[in-house]
C-alpha cells in the first residue's frame, strides 16, 4: 500500500513498511519513495537504468549503522543480529557489509495514518541482550514537512549506532550540472576529507558551497566535509534553472556530513551518532522544506 500526505504545495509518497523496497540496508519504516513540490518532483532514485528500482534506494531512505549494525560483532557466524528499523539479519561474515543481502527475520511494524501525518512503529526481537521500539512520525506543513524519531532501548544492552538520510535528490528530475548549488552552513575543509572520489573534476568545492561545471558521468563521494567538527546538521539544494530548492535541518550537531551523487542524483547525508542507555530513549528530528528561489526569480 502506498500511503499519500498532500496540500497544495507537498505530497509524500511512502510504501508501507513489507512492500516494495525489502532489503537489508535501508529503514522499512516510512520509506519515503518520492517528494513533489507543485506537482514537481524534487526527489529521484539510487540507481538509473535498472530493472528493477526497487531493489535500491529512491526519496528519502533512511539507514542506521551503516558501518556495523547493533550487536553484530557479538553474534556468531550463522546467528541472528539486530538491523534497526528492518528486523533481524543472519551473520555469514566477519565483517558487516551494509551492500549484502542479508538472510531477513522482519519486525513488528504498525502504521497509523492520519490526514497530515502518518506514524510507524517498529518493534524489535530481544536477541543477545539488545531490543529497541522505533517511534517515526511523518508530519506536513504547507511547505515543509517534520521527521520525528524516538528509538526506545528495551534491552539488557547499550545501544550504539548512528542514523542517515540518502537523500536521494534530483529537482524537476533534472541532472546534475551547472543549474545546482549545494550550500552549507559551514566552512568545506577538503583537507580533512577522508575519502574523495571526483575522477572527472566536475564537482567544484568552494568555501560553504559545492557547484558543478557539468554533468558527472561518474559517481562522486566525499566523506566529512568540515572533517570530524561538530557543525550544525543543515544543508539547502537549489536549482537555478527552475528556481527550486529543498533543504533539512537537523534537530542535532553533527561530526559527519558526507556527499554522494551521479549524473541523476545528488545525496548530501547528515549523520546522527546515537547513544542509548537501557531504559531511556533517544529523540530527534529532520526538518525538510521545499521553496522557490525569490532572490533568483528577481534577477
Amino acid at each position: 500500500m502506498t500511503y499519500i500526505l498532500k496540500n497544495k504545495n507537498i505530497e509524500i509518497h511512502m510504501d508501507a513498511p513489507l512492500e516494495n523496497y525489502n532489503l537489508s540496508r535501508f529503514d522499512w519504516t516510512g520509506k519515503i519513495t518520492s517528494v513533489k513540490y507543485k506537482n514537481m518532483l524534487v526527489t529521484g532514485v539510487e540507481e538509473h537504468n535498472v530493472k528493477n528500482k526497487n531493489d535500491y534506494g529512491k526519496g528519502l531512505y533512511n539507514e542506521f549503522g551503516i558501518k556495523t549494525a547493533i550487536g553484530y560483532n557479538e553474534t556468531n557466524e550463522g546467528d541472528w543480529f539486530h538491523k534497526i528499523g528492518v528486523g533481524l539479519l543472519r551473520k555469514d561474515d566477519t565483517v558487516y557489509d551494509f551492500t549484502k543481502r542479508y538472510d531477513i527475520k522482519p519486525a513488528t511494524f504498525n502504521i497509523k495514518s492520519m490526514s497530515n501525518k502518518i506514524i510507524i512503529d517498529c518493534i524489535s526481537q530481544n536477541v543477545n541482550g539488545y531490543a529497541y521500539t522505533l517511534n517515526k512520525e511523518i508530519e506536513l506543513f504547507e511547505s515543509s514537512f517534520v521527521i520525528k524519531y524516538v528509538l526506545k532501548n528495551v534491552g539488557e544492552k547499550r545501544i550504539v549506532t548512528s542514523e542517515y538520510v540518502h537523500n536521494f535528490l534530483a529537482i524537476t528530475e533534472e541532472f546534475i550540472g551547472s543549474d545546482y548549488i549545494l550550500k552549507l552552513p559551514f566552512q568545506i575543509k577538503p583537507k580533512l576529507f577522508e575519502k574523495t572520489f571526483n575522477s572527472e573534476d566536475k564537482v567544484e568545492i568552494g568555501s560553504n558551497e559545492i557547484a558543478f561545471n557539468n554533468t558527472p558521468k561518474k559517481p562522486f563521494f566525499f566523506s566529512y566535509l568540515a572533517g570530524r567538527n561538530e557543525v550544525d546538521a543543515s544543508w539547502e539544494l537549489i536549482n537555478t534553472k527552475n528556481k527550486i530548492g529543498i533543504s533539512e535541518k537537523g534537530s542535532f550537531k553533527t561530526s559527519k556530513v558526507n556527499l554522494w551523487g551521479w549524473k541523476h542524483v545528488i545525496s548530501p547525508e547528515l549523520f546522527f551518532d546515537i547513544k542509548v542507555e537501557p531504559g531511556k530513549a533517544a529523540k530527534w528530528t529532520r526538518t525538510f522544506k521545499v521553496f522557490e528561489d525569490t532572490i533568483l526569480k528577481s534577477v
